[in-house]
Order: C-alpha cells, then sequence, then structure tokens
C-alpha cells in the first residue's frame, strides 16, 4: 500500500468519524436536553424536533457536495452567499410548517426555527470548505507525484539507449576481432538488459543488485580494453538491507569510460565506493586529455546531466555531488543517504 493510499483512507476516516459525531449529537441533543419524558406534550414537542432536525441532514448535504464545489469554487462567494439565503429561508418556512402541523397553536421552540438552519448551513459552509482544500493539496500532491513519475520513467529512457549504445561497441568491437568472448559477452549484456527491464521498473533495488551490474558493466569494459586501461575497483562495505534508485551509479562510470580512454596518455580510472551506515560515498576518477574535449559529441553529458536531476528528484536534501575537471583529471564523489528495504 503506498503513502497516497494510506493517506487517502486515514482521510475518509476522520471525515466519516466527524459526521457520525456531529449527527449524534445533533439528533440526540433534544433527547439529552430534556429528563422530562412523562408528559405527553413533551414527548410530542421533541418528537417534532427530531423530525425539523432530521431534515436538516439533507441540508449539510448540499452544501458539501453541490453549493461549495460547484457554487462557491466557480461562481464565488456573492452568488454562494445569495443561494445559501435563499435554501435557509426555505428551509425556516418548511420547519414552520412541520412545527404547526406536529405541534399545533403552540409557540414554543419559536427561536429554533432560526438558529439550527443557520447553524448548519455555517457547520456545512465551514467543513466544505476545509475538506475542498485538503482535497485540493491531495489532488496537487498526487498530480506532482505523478509528474515525478513521468520524468523519472522519461530520464531512465534516455540512459538506457545511451548505455547500450557504448556497450554494443564494446561487443563490435569483439566481433570484429574475432574474440572468443564476444558470445559470453553477448549473453551478459543480455542478463544486464534483463536487469534494466525487470529490476528497475519504477522501484528502488538493493544496492548489492545495482552493484553487480556496475561489475558487470565494468568487466565488459575490461574484456575490451584489456591492459590498455588501467581500472582499479574497490568496494569497502556491504549492507544488504540499503536500497537505492536503480541506473544511478553507472553513468559516472560510463562517463568514465567514453572520455577516460582513447586519446588520452596512459588512461587510468579508479572506482571506489564506501558504505558508512546508511551514508554510501561513491567516486570515480579517470584521466582527460586535451584531445577529448574535441572529440564530444552531441550526445555527450546526457548521463551526467540526467543523473543530476534524477538526484534532485529523489534524494532531496539527502545527497551531494562535487564534480571536479582540472584539465588533466575528472573527478566525481556522489554522497547518499539511503533507505533501508524495512524502512
Amino acid at each position: 500500500m503506498n503513502i497516497s493510499l494510506r493517506n487517502n483512507e486515514s482521510g475518509n476516516i476522520y471525515k466519516i468519524l466527524f459526521q457520525a459525531l456531529l449527527w449524534i449529537f445533533w439528533l440526540g441533543y433534544p433527547l439529552m436536553n430534556d429528563n422530562d419524558l412523562s408528559d405527553p406534550e413533551r414527548i410530542q414537542i421533541i418528537q417534532m424536533v427530531f423530525v425539523v432536525r432530521f431534515i436538516e441532514v439533507p441540508f449539510f448535504y448540499l452544501i458539501i457536495k453541490y453549493l461549495i464545489p460547484d457554487i462557491f469554487k466557480k461562481h464565488g462567494v456573492t452568488y454562494y452567499l445569495i443561494i445559501l439565503i435563499a435554501i435557509c429561508i426555505s428551509y425556516m418556512f418548511a420547519e414552520l410548517y412541520i412545527r404547526d402541523i406536529m405541534t399545533p397553536g403552540r409557540d414554543t421552540y419559536s427561536f429554533f426555527i432560526i438558529f439550527p438552519v443557520i447553524f448548519i448551513a455555517a457547520m456545512g459552509t465551514g467543513y466544505g470548505l476545509v475538506i475542498s482544500i485538503i482535497d485540493e493539496e491531495a489532488h496537487k500532491r498526487e498530480e506532482g507525484q505523478q509528474r515525478l513519475k513521468s520524468e523519472l520513467s522519461f530520464l531512465r529512457s534516455q540512459i538506457s539507449p545511451h548505455f547500450l549504445f557504448n556497450v554494443l561497441n564494446s561487443i563490435v568491437y569483439l566481433i570484429r576481432s574475432k574474440s572468443d568472448m564476444a558470445e559470453p559477452v553477448t549473453i551478459q549484456l543480455s542478463d544486464m538488459m534483463r536487469y534494466m527491464l525487470y529490476e528497475t521498473d519504477n522501484k528502488q533495488v538493493a544496492v548489492s543488485k545495482e552493484l553487480e551490474y556496475l561489475r558487470n558493466y565494468i568487466d565488459l569494459q575490461n574484456v575490451r580494453y584489456g591492459e590498455d586501461v588501467k581500472i582499479n575497483v574497490a568496494i569497502c562495505g556491504n549492507d544488504s538491507s540499503l536500497i537505492i534508485e536503480p541506473m544511478l551509479l553507472i553513468p559516472f562510470v560510463e562517463n568514465a569510460f567514453k572520455h577516460g580512454v582513447g586519446m588520452v596518455l596512459e588512461p587510468q580510472i579508479d572506482i571506489t565506493l564506501d558504505y558508512q551506515g546508511t551514508d554510501l560515498t561513491f567516486e570515480v576518477k579517470n584521466k582527460i586529455g586535451p584531445e577529448t574535449e574535441e572529440e564530444k559529441d552531441s550526445g555527450s553529458g546526457i548521463g551526467l546531466k540526467n543523473v543530476r536531476r534524477r538526484l534532485e528528484l529523489l534524494y532531496p536534501d539527502k545527497h551531494s555531488l562535487n564534480i571536479d575537471d582540472n584539465g588533466e583529471q575528472f573527478a566525481i564523489k556522489l554522497n547518499i543517504n539511503l533507505k533501508r528495504q524495512n524502512n
């Protein structure tokens, strides 16, 4: 059960509880306020009061279900008050008629004709406005969640083709070089695609799964470059209960291989990941050369832009991302405060 569903259920319970208490008090008050039930005339008056108050119940729901959403919200306060006053007057005449039928010739409870109608009108207006505001806020939150979900899906759809483009380049290289590794690497890519398609659909995953995916990518690049690129990987600690947004770490490593090899002299890529409780620190460093600036295509940096946006959306005030480019080395350092699966 998601948070929005729990909030809706909780809100509905409070609404039902408030209305139940209101009508118990409103309909039961004549009995609680009168201890003398032996007099037939008093019983007749109490019955009249109960009937009159009972017909005021639809007035309350007329206000909150129709007048507030369809009149007040669409036509403004003045139009709402005119209609409300007209209905109040109609109710007063109706209640006066009921009183004359059930207790003919009695002037008792004359104030009862005015006060209850005004009270119900005030309660209905106040309750209707509060509920309207609460519902609007809930609707805005739901819209925000849907926009967030849509934006994240769009960002992931951008990352996946960009990643696959680089991986397929690696496989093409192996096929052209007639390497025996072409088939197992293709199978490995199939496993990685399965993770991308079925493990990362609109949910967070265990950090261990994300790291396994990251290692597969690094292994694939090791196959491609061999000893031409020095790759250092250090992972300190392990906490299987931590969860993370999928495909969040790979763009940094992908970027390092994209721009840290080729014309770079003695290319080297350093990847470090460290756990400290629920805090994860991820660092990627790669050498760069002047030639790499000219080689950057129009798609360069898409992964980094997307991952920065995803961090802003998913980990507000719970992450820090530092990027350092000194002309010789490109380095990123990401700190994230993660959640645990049982939280």
